[in-house]
């Protein structure tokens, strides 16, 4: 199971190398002054690439895909670590690097202020969409289907997959630290990413300069063990439904609160495996065995084409048949949604 990020990697591509420098955007939930993105950010930069982050002003966790905007133009408190104080706008730079961008919203949202309004109003040389989305690398693992829907380093990823962007989240074992405490190269944060960036140059490398660096609707999901080093664990193809942790709520009699908890057993549903090579090992398995989980996803939720998809049609069966609005075929005529267009950053969606 276990194979070297080069052999993994390229052999999963099958593309031509490249070396050129490629756009980059950057965001995390954990918040744009956390230890780890500057890193990853400072890494990347270093390699040749154009970067830019557009991140949290303070440490969103949790949210998901939830796209929440702020009610406010400013800031009504100072941002995490206290960079940027309370009465500041609400969208702004760091003090110290105009390529770092804050926002007050979800992460899910930073990713849509990015691309729909700080890189055509501040970005005119990004004359296209991003190359390349990268959400992370958080502090904490994110293992396990159940996460899609929770993490909000994967939110802010599939967001940008839903525009035609291809997006990798990245995970870490370490703690929060902040970029002001990163001195010197001997910590977590720079060993988290230090593994993230090779991870990610593998997948810019093995890619020919006319194609995109995942197909549409893909994305990739990786996970990094507790590091003691820069050193790249082995690295492992995973599933992200398998083997996976759900939660359950926790009572505390004394506190009369409720926290979360993993369930025990570990939950069949989330594990069943119908998509993608069910002989994968899950993530929360290598992870927890040392190794780099890397798992490849799509954000085409529709079920497969098996006998059980027939069969829950099935139960519906006479609501398909002559249904209003359909063709008599169980086939919907959806009318044409028509709005004023605008030039946004919409990857390799078609414009008509």
């Amino acid at each position: 199971m276990r194979v070297s990020i080069a052999t993994a990697l390229t052999t999963a591509l099958g593309l031509a190398q490249v070396s050129s420098g490629i756009k980059i955007l950057m965001n995390n939930d954990d918040g744009f002054g956390g230890g780890n993105i500057r890193e990853l950010y400072r890494l990347l930069k270093g390699a040749g690439h154009d970067v830019i982050i557009v991140a949290p002003a303070v440490q969103q966790s949790g949210q998901g895909g939830r796209t929440d905007f702020t009610t406010s133009p400013n800031l009504t408190a100072p941002t995490q670590y206290n960079i940027i104080p309370a009465g500041a706008p609400s969208l702004g730079t760091d003090p110290n690097d105009s390529n770092i961008w804050y926002y007050n919203g979800t992460p899910a949202a930073c990713t849509f202020v990015a691309l729909d309004y700080v890189l055509p109003n501040f970005y005119p040389d990004w004359t296209g969409a991003p190359d390349l989305f990268l959400s992370g690398p958080n502090y904490g693992v994110n293992l396990g289907a159940f996460v899609y829907s929770l993490s909000g380093t994967l939110g802010a990823t599939y967001a940008a997959i839903a525009r035609s962007i291809p997006g990798i989240a990245l995970s870490a074992s370490n703690k929060a630290l902040s970029y002001k405490d990163v001195t010197n190269t001997s910590n977590p944060a720079t060993w988290a990413a230090t593994v993230s960036f090779k991870v990610v140059e593998q997948f810019i490398d093995n890619t020919g300069p006319s194609q995109p660096i995942l197909p549409l609707g893909y994305g990739v999901n990786v996970n990094i063990p507790p590091l003691t080093s820069a050193e790249l664990p082995p690295v492992v193809k995973t599933r992200m439904t398998g083997e996976a942790e759900v939660d359950y709520a926790a009572y505390n009699e004394t506190s009369g609160l409720f926290t979360w908890e993993n369930l025990r057993p570990r939950a069949a549903g989330v594990n069943a495996c119908y998509n993608g090579d069910c002989s994968l090992p899950g993530e929360t398995y290598v992870v927890g065995g040392g190794g780099v989980s890397v798992s490849v996803f799509t954000i085409d939720y529709d079920a497969p084409s098996v006998p059980y998809t027939e069969m829950v049609f099935e139960k519906a069966a006479s609501l398909f048949e002559g249904a209003g609005g359909g063709d008599g075929n169980g086939t919907y005529k959806a009318k044409r949604h028509l709005t004023a267009r605008r030039e946004l950053f919409v990857g390799r969606d078609l414009k008509d």
